[in-house]
């Protein structure tokens, strides 16, 4: 299993970022997946989770209305598109995976696989 995040970077209070999680090593389409972020001197934070279909998805209270988790199954690919982003945003942000029959749900807790991060940096 890999999952492999890219897209972060820096911008500006406002600005937007797409994430990308490219996945390999399992049926992608079966199980459903998560963002997770960790910002410095704080512990890890759940975003925001999608099912296996991408007909559901749930999202913390912190990104609710300015983040959109999507998923392209025929590409192995997660997203989290993030818009009106706040200098609170900066963070590392990772992609992670539910084990089979799992089902997504609120916090870190049920993953079992996560990726290496990618930095996302938000200047005021």
């Amino acid at each position: 299993v890999q999952l492999v995040e890219s897209g972060g970077g820096m911008v500006q209070s406002g600005g937007s970022l797409r994430l990308s999680c490219a996945a390999s090593g399992f049926t992608f389409n079966r199980y459903d997946m998560s963002w997770a972020r960790q910002a410095p001197g704080k512990g890890p934070e759940w975003v925001s989770s999608i099912n296996a279909d991408g007909s559901r998805t749930d999202y913390s209270d912190s990104v609710k209305g300015r983040f959109t988790i999507s998923r392209d199954n025929a590409n192995g690919t997660l997203y989290l598109q993030m818009n009106s982003l706040k200098p609170e945003d900066t963070a590392l942000y990772y992609c992670a995976r539910y084990p089979l029959w799992t089902t997504m749900r609120v916090g870190l807790s049920g993953h079992d696989y996560w990726g290496q991060g990618t930095q996302v940096t938000v200047s005021s």
